[in-house]
């Protein structure tokens, strides 16, 4: 008898779906090793999560931005790359930079500049995101 034979069809409307369960047993010990496990890997997620929302987002920012917010000039980026100072990205011919590595050129003084200028970039940088983010959601019309 195959498989078809069980299966509910458009003939026979009374046929009644059985569900078949597996039931897996194990000792009580393996189990409450298994949680454990569950438990310590469900922790370490919640860090790193924990641990990314207190850091900036990791965005990326360009030059323009770069130079305006933290006060610096165009040459003065230009010699950090050259130097391999900060790691970059060119795209099309325009330069984008991670925040982080911003954040790690103040926090190393290769850059001497405050707190305050890295949340300008970082909150305009998040403002750039929205507003993008809003251009590209279409709006739904209530009429």
């Amino acid at each position: 008898m195959s498989f078809r034979n069980f299966y509910p069809c458009d003939l026979c409307p009374e046929f009644l779906i059985i569900a078949i369960i597996e039931v897996i047993t194990i000792e009580s010990q393996a189990f409450k090793e298994l949680t454990a496990k569950i438990d310590t890997i469900a922790k370490f997620v919640k860090a790193i999560q924990n641990q990314a929302e207190e850091q900036p987002e990791d965005g990326w920012v360009d030059s323009y931005e770069v130079c305006t917010f933290l006060k610096i000039s165009t040459k003065t980026l230009q010699r950090l790359r050259s130097a391999n100072e900060i790691t970059y990205s060119k795209i099309r011919g325009k330069v984008f930079y991670k925040i982080s590595e911003v954040q790690r050129l103040l926090n190393s003084n290769i850059i001497r500049r405050s707190d305050e200028h890295l949340q300008d970039l970082i909150k305009n940088h998040q403002l750039n995101v929205e507003q993008r983010r809003s251009i590209k959601t279409p709006k739904i019309n209530p009429n």
